[in-house]
């Protein structure tokens, strides 16, 4: 009997005691207020959480909750790691050696439930936190972490920055019993999270490497670098690699021939580009002298360049060229029609509605040109644009040579209800040398000289300012508005090469606020300032103008005649023109003295009404010629010159008839 009770009592000791004494501390925590059940214990140890998704544990064995026993102690057994944790782990080792009692049994894998449960709860609630910080970061930084690869070596530390960190920061608040285990589960986080971008750097990086039409680029590339190996000294002294550098050399042109895109290249292509690649790496294993290949990629460069330049001269002058000449439809069509002209009884070649042409309650077009079918473009547009093409008139003067046939287009070609007047500029009897300077200028054997003896010393280097149409009086007829429409009141010029896609008649109701000419400012570059026209070396002209005021554009100008008339404009112009005889001001053409005779009496229109460039500009804005209601091909790159920009072309092309007889028989087509 009192060995019984000295049993009981040291059984009491030994095991219940310790249990009770560790179950009334524990509970003092508030994490277990409330008891967790086994089958709980299992899922929160189990399964972890990561940026949404659910994964398992493998160190831990997936049973249920009557088959898990006092081995979950072993799993933070490892003092390396979870020294925080021995005395637990004690306790739990201590309790496992009673295997009778079954109710002491449950007692002991509650209490081991409770223990672990506390620290897998904070550790998981304080990893899922550290997680999210690291993960949210990198999100807003576009996931610019560096992936921990075996050659950076101790720079993985740095590579976690600000978020490691603050995490660490976050992991030395928590109590000694869960540092530890923090720690490791914060750097197992950041871990994975650093080289979750590792797997996407490589496509990014690709992506952004991404060379359009590489193998045709890296196919030439060989080609420079065969043509250097084979002017060395090295290379010429090894007949057998000379001979296999030829042969490549050959293949990779035959396979390249004019492509300018890899779809362009042939099946082989890929097998051409490896064998040259082997034949280039023997020849830079031969080849020891860097400076001779230096010397000799320089000579190609110089003499690429040279070649670059005398191209580009050439160019410069074939397109100026062009622009100077007509093409042979163009030729043909106006003596086509000057013929049909004269075979016409008188009655026949008289235009009707002629008392309309000085009706200043109309709409009045003045346009001055030598060409018929750009004419017939400008006509035909802008009636096809017009709400009320009656209320329309149109006074185009053209030079003697085309008179006729000016005439003989629009009487077959009428457009509508619109009216027409075509006038020779040899009629104008007031337009005299001694009344007009330009005229007299024109006339005289030093323009002549200037433009047709082009190889003199003295002559202009520019070939644009030697374009022949200077020579035409056409050109100067727009600063004769009053004297050539003497009973209008406003006159809008249009030129020959633009093209009308709104109606127009809302710009003789604009209020221009007593200036004489409405035009629209093209001062967005600086080339379209007035330095880019005047001369500012001259006291002249730098004491009565500003070389960065607007300039602005001729093409589609709306002036007030009456304006024009008591400001007394033509004077203006004449006396400009006078000082100007040696062409010290200005050179030839009508924009600079256009900017000189209506100095801060231009009127600024917006934008939409004209938009320029699409004579030698590729890059127009779409958005912009869409919007405008007129466009102008100003420039050398007429649409009706082969060299015309191609993507311009239909807006100009729509207007003309190509299924015409005269354009047949002239074989003029799109």
């Amino acid at each position: 009997m009192m060995v019984r009770n000295v049993v009981i009592g040291m059984l009491f000791v030994t095991v219940i005691a310790p249990i009770v004494l560790y179950t009334d501390r524990l509970g003092t925590f508030p994490t277990f207020s409330s008891s967790s059940s086994s089958n709980d214990f299992v899922e929160d140890v189990t399964t972890f959480a990561f940026n949404g998704e659910t994964g398992r544990l493998n160190v831990l064995s997936q049973e249920s909750s009557s088959k898990f026993k006092e081995s979950i102690g072993m799993v933070y057994s490892d003092n390396s790691h979870h020294q925080s944790l021995s005395d637990s782990s004690k306790v739990i080792l201590e309790s496992s050696t009673d295997t009778g009692n079954s109710k002491k049994g449950e007692s002991r894998e509650h209490a081991s439930a409770r223990v672990l449960s506390t620290t897998n709860e904070e550790n998981r609630s304080m990893s899922e936190n550290a997680i999210k910080q690291v993960t949210d970061d990198e999100i807003e930084d576009g996931n610019q972490v560096k992936p921990d690869t075996d050659t950076e070596g101790d720079g993985k530390d740095d590579a976690m920055g600000t978020d490691s960190k603050e995490i660490q920061k976050q992991i030395n608040d928590v109590s000694g019993d869960t540092a530890a285990k923090h720690e490791q589960t914060t750097e197992s986080s950041v871990r994975v999270v650093k080289r979750e971008p590792a797997k996407t750097r490589p496509e990014k990086q690709n992506e952004r490497v991404a060379i359009p039409d590489g193998r045709v680029r890296h196919l030439k590339d060989q080609l420079v670098r065969a043509r250097v190996y084979l002017s060395l000294p090295a290379t010429r002294n090894n007949p057998h690699f000379t001979r296999e550098l030829r042969l490549r050399v050959k293949e990779v042109q035959r396979v390249l021939g004019d492509a300018s895109k890899d779809s362009e290249l042939g099946k082989n292509s890929y097998d051409k580009l490896k064998a040259m690649e082997q034949t280039l790496t023997k020849g830079r294993q031969i080849q020891d002298d860097c400076a001779s290949a230096v010397k000799k990629l320089r000579a190609m460069l110089h003499s690429t360049e040279e070649q670059l330049r005398v191209h580009k001269k050439q160019t410069l002058f074939l397109t100026q060229l062009t622009a100077k000449t007509l093409p042979k439809g163009l030729h043909c069509l106006p003596l086509r029609l000057t013929t049909e002209y004269y075979t016409l009884n008188t009655s026949e070649q008289n235009f009707p509605n002629q008392e309309k042409l000085e009706d200043p309650q109309l709409y009045h077009y003045a346009l001055f040109s030598d060409n018929v079918l750009a004419a017939a473009v400008v006509v035909n547009s802008t009636i096809t644009r017009a709400k009320d093409p009656a209320k329309h008139v149109f006074h185009i003067v053209t030079d003697r040579l085309n008179y006729a046939a000016m005439r003989m287009w629009f009487l077959v070609n009428p457009p509508g209800k619109a009216t027409i007047q075509v006038q020779n500029i040899e009629e104008f009897t007031w337009l005299n040398a001694s009344y007009s300077p330009v005229l007299k200028q024109l006339a005289s054997q030093s323009m002549i000289d200037y433009y047709f003896r082009t190889h003199r010393a003295s002559s202009d280097s520019n070939l644009k300012f030697r374009n022949p149409k200077y020579l035409s009086i056409l050109n100067h007829l727009r600063f004769y508005l009053p004297e050539i429409f003497p009973k209008l009141n406003k006159v809008l010029f249009l030129d020959d090469d633009i093209v009308v896609q709104k109606d127009l008649t809302g710009l003789w109701s604009l209020d221009m606020k007593g200036n004489v000419n409405g035009a629209v400012e093209t001062c967005g570059e600086s080339f379209h300032r007035f330095d880019r026209y005047l001369n500012f070396s001259n006291p002249l002209i730098a004491k009565n103008f500003d070389p960065r005021a607007c300039g602005w554009a001729y093409g589609m100008n709306i002036f007030d005649l009456d304006e024009w008339k008591r400001q007394n404009i033509t004077d203006v112009y004449h006396s400009w023109q006078k000082l100007n005889r040696d062409r010290q001001l200005w050179k030839l053409g009508t924009l600079p003295p256009g900017l000189i005779t209506f100095w801060k009496r231009t009127f600024p229109l917006d934008k939409s009404w004209h938009v320029l460039g699409l004579g030698y500009n590729p890059s127009v804005s779409q958005k912009d010629i869409e919007r405008a209601a007129v466009i102008h091909y100003n420039g050398n790159m007429k649409p009706w010159l082969e060299i015309g920009i191609s993507k311009y072309r239909n807006y100009w092309a729509k207007h003309v008839d190509y299924d015409h007889l005269y354009l047949r028989d002239c074989n003029i087509n799109p």
